[in-house]
């Protein structure tokens, strides 16, 4: 394991010596895809790490968008965090049931928010489990904390940026998709989507950013996942992927080796994919 990090990443064993920390806020923030045929929501309910609040990123999003779960308004973000007791002055970890997967996409809105004291746990809800941790049932006791929010726009970028990205090439886009979808070879989960990928962008599957007890590697194997995939570190990186959240990881991976110069496409492939005014690459980066 990594040293654990509270800005990036955290041990079950960073998390279990800190659990009692008055300014510690646990998030489950499990997603799954339909496919997966798991229920989130009521995992949560059975068992969860004591303390820890639910935050479902369907919900904690844009409702005006017909783009799946994207960033939500400031004030909405406010103010469920300040309905789950989450404010200033907290450390935050984030956790979920795969291992690593969708929490990475919380800890990008909380950066996106300006909110630096946010890990995600490595190795999740599994990780915790498998080494011997309690669990619990029982409702965490909500007490109000004040949110202030700084919205970091940079970090965030959308469909005419990217576009513009991949025709003067001054980015690397990276698509963490897996390789059959990013070469356009297979269909797209999302019905009405073209396949391929973004012209220009480089395809580093989010998998292989992790370890097979869903962990993330160490900082040196990282790196040369990023190199090998062709990535030039001395530019700065869009991440993106189906619909915003596995590209989270990449985001989390970049922040692990010291890259700080990256954004995530928050439409991703769910909106590339669907206008026909947008190029299209497939085969091979």
């Amino acid at each position: 394991m990594p040293h654990s990090d509270p800005r990036t990443l955290v041990s079950s064993d960073w998390l279990a010596r800190h659990l009692k920390d008055p300014d510690l806020r646990i998030i489950d923030g499990s997603w799954y895809m339909p496919a997966m045929n798991r229920d989130a929501r009521a995992e949560y309910d059975a068992a969860h790490i004591p303390n820890a609040r639910f935050v479902d990123i369907d919900d904690l999003s844009d409702h005006r968008s017909e783009l799946p779960h994207m960033v939500p308004p400031v004030e909405k973000f406010m103010s469920r965090m300040r309905a789950l007791g989450i404010g200033d002055g907290h450390q935050v970890v984030v956790y979920d049931g795969m291992g690593l997967f969708s929490a990475a996409r919380i800890w990008w809105l909380f950066k996106l928010m300006g909110k630096k004291d946010v890990a995600v746990l490595d190795g999740g809800l599994p990780a915790w489990k498998s080494a011997g941790q309690e669990l619990s049932d029982l409702p965490p006791v909500i007490r109000d904390r004040h949110m202030t929010v700084q919205r970091q726009n940079q970090i965030v970028k959308d469909v005419t940026q990217v576009a513009a990205a991949s025709k003067l090439g001054d980015y690397e886009i990276i698509d963490a998709r897996a390789p059959d979808r990013f070469r356009g070879e297979v269909a797209e989960p999302r019905a009405g989507l073209r396949a391929g990928h973004i012209p220009g962008s480089k395809n580093l599957f989010f998998m292989d950013l992790l370890n097979k007890d869903h962990t993330m590697k160490d900082t040196d194997s990282l790196r040369r996942l990023f190199l090998d995939a062709g990535v030039d570190l001395n530019k700065p990186a869009i991440t993106s992927c189906g619909s915003g959240v596995t590209a989270a990881i990449l985001n989390l991976a970049l922040d692990r080796i010291g890259h700080k110069a990256h954004a995530l496409y928050d439409g991703s492939w769910s909106e590339w994919g669907m206008y026909d005014d947008l190029r299209v690459a497939t085969g091979e980066q």
